[in-house]
């Protein structure tokens, strides 16, 4: 993290959220950094939320990229500010999250709704027949593919509500959000595991009959991957820049 300096001048050339103005204390200093820092998050968290809601994600994402801009124009001006790559696991872990969660949610719960007919059912025609085949004929409702329901409901009270938490301890800086966003991206390793074999293991029930069957199989294989990205970088970075 940036180490707060005392008496220092910004550089003329640089706008920050929260202007810098002559010589300034520490505590000072600490209140720019933070309202900084909050009007970033402001703009990323309104962009991950619209990411996080599938059909609006190209909204959302002009929107996340004007508070990585913001942040990192607070940087540049000498505040004190969470780390770049802080914010970019956080929020990508936390897109993850709520996609899943969404998803597998109207699958579990809304599997009769409008929408989820609409979404679900044409994602299943599209990429991944588990999403068609039968669907809604199960007593529980919802996908009827083999193994893809007992997913749907683990997952959803485990493993996805456990990494939204993770990522929100994580962007605050917390120590419990550190530990857990390790547990919860080993955790995702297993997912992805289990999510490559389910998928493999039933292509001709799954990719039998849709319109991209060998696209619909990479992109559930590389979105699963995504933990493998932080698991590097979170048993690597100094664990003290996070408070308890």
């Amino acid at each position: 993290m940036n180490i707060p300096l005392l008496n220092r001048k910004p550089a003329p050339t640089v706008t920050a959220s929260v202007p810098l103005t002559g010589s300034v204390n520490l505590e000072e200093h600490h209140d720019e950094s933070r309202l900084a820092q909050r009007r970033a998050d402001k703009w990323m968290i309104v962009g991950a939320a619209l990411m996080g809601m599938w059909a609006p994600g190209l909204i959302g994402l002009p929107i996340f990229m004007r508070g990585v801009w913001l942040q990192r124009q607070a940087l540049r001006a000498g505040l004190s500010v969470r780390p770049m790559i802080v914010t970019l696991i956080g929020y990508l872990v936390l897109i993850d999250g709520m996609l899943n969660s969404l998803g597998w949610a109207l699958d579990l719960v809304a599997n009769h709704t409008l929408i989820n007919r609409v979404l679900m059912v044409g994602w299943g025609a599209m990429f991944d027949a588990g999403y068609f085949w039968h669907y809604n004929e199960a007593w529980i409702g919802g996908a009827a593919a083999p193994g893809e329901k007992s997913m749907v409901f683990g997952m959803i009270l485990t493993v996805f509500a456990m990494r939204c938490a993770a990522a929100i301890g994580f962007l605050q800086m917390k120590r419990w959000g550190h530990q857990w966003m390790i547990i919860t991206c080993w955790m995702g390793v297993l997912i992805w595991c289990l999510y490559v074999f389910n998928m493999t293991m039933y292509a001709d029930v799954r990719y039998a009959g849709v319109v991209f069957p060998v696209i619909g199989w990479w992109l559930y294989d590389i979105f699963y991957i995504t933990p493998f990205l932080a698991i590097p970088y979170l048993h690597t970075v100094n664990r003290e820049i996070f408070s308890d």
